[in-house]
């Protein structure tokens, strides 16, 4: 069991979260920063935290370093001051040891830092960088598969972790609309109408399956990276699901950033 000083928080049931992570300019947003800042201030606080972003497919599964290495800036063409952005959260070398228990094929890149799909929103939500923070790769984009790695991290949740899988509810970079605050195009509307009622009414069924059952799939992800990690945090929930909710709607430059936490 991870070596935790606060007893009383590792003792309870830690929920999961599937966040949309928003790209650098989700600092300047004063909206969507409140709104992670009181979900955070809302949940226990973790122990530790294990990020899941869209932002790292690796096979075989890996997890990043477990010391604070530097952050991995990977976009382009934005402002200078989107690449001083520091995050030295500390480092979890206990959880990665718990992490290769559950899942023994798991292989770490020990120079890896996180990237923006982790970062950015740990910003908003653990400005202090005081919980320690460990990154792991998808290793495939096939929903059931990842719905059985978040299976077996279930157990973390009892020793105070917290699962985030890190995505975007719908993400079509090329449909974009111009201005934060524009009127979404139907298709990103229907897919989160759908999403939101999938989630919540416990559709796992229909959300492994959302290319074939979800209205306008192949519009709102033309490639499926960013919900992917949904399966994750929904397969962290599987075993004894309990209050799967919509913490944060609405939409920027079109795209849902819906959230939802579970448990």
């Amino acid at each position: 069991m991870l070596n935790y000083v606060d007893r009383e928080v590792a003792m309870s049931r830690m929920p999961v979260l599937y966040l949309s992570h928003g790209a650098p300019p989700l600092a300047d947003d004063e909206v969507w920063t409140g709104q992670l800042a009181r979900w955070s201030a809302e949940i226990p606080k973790p122990t530790s935290i294990l990020m899941v972003s869209a932002h790292w497919e690796e096979a075989p599964l890996s997890i990043g370093a477990t010391r604070t290495v530097p952050l991995i800036y990977d976009f382009w063409g934005f402002p200078q001051h989107y690449y001083d952005v520091q995050y030295a959260a500390p480092g979890a070398p206990a959880l990665a040891a718990e992490v290769g228990k559950l899942l023994p094929e798991t292989h770490q890149d020990t120079e890896r830092g996180l990237d923006h799909g982790a970062y950015v929103p740990l910003v908003e939500m653990y400005p202090d960088a005081d919980v320690p923070v460990l990154q792991m790769s998808m290793p495939t984009l096939e929903p059931e598969r990842l719905f059985e790695v978040g299976r077996r991290l279930a157990p973390l949740r009892d020793q105070g972790v917290l699962i985030v899988g890190s995505g975007f509810t719908t993400h079509n970079l090329r449909e974009m609309r111009p201005g934060a605050d524009a009127e979404p195009p139907a298709w990103s509307v229907e897919f989160d109408d759908w999403a939101e009622r999938a989630v919540g009414g416990g559709d796992v069924d229909a959300l492994l399956d959302f290319r074939d059952k979800a209205p306008a799939a192949r519009i709102a992800h033309p490639r499926t990276e960013h919900f992917a990690p949904l399966f994750v945090s929904l397969g962290a929930d599987a075993d004894a699901p309990s209050g799967r909710r919509s913490v944060i709607d609405g939409f920027w430059f079109g795209l849902a950033k819906r959230s939802f936490q579970f448990g």
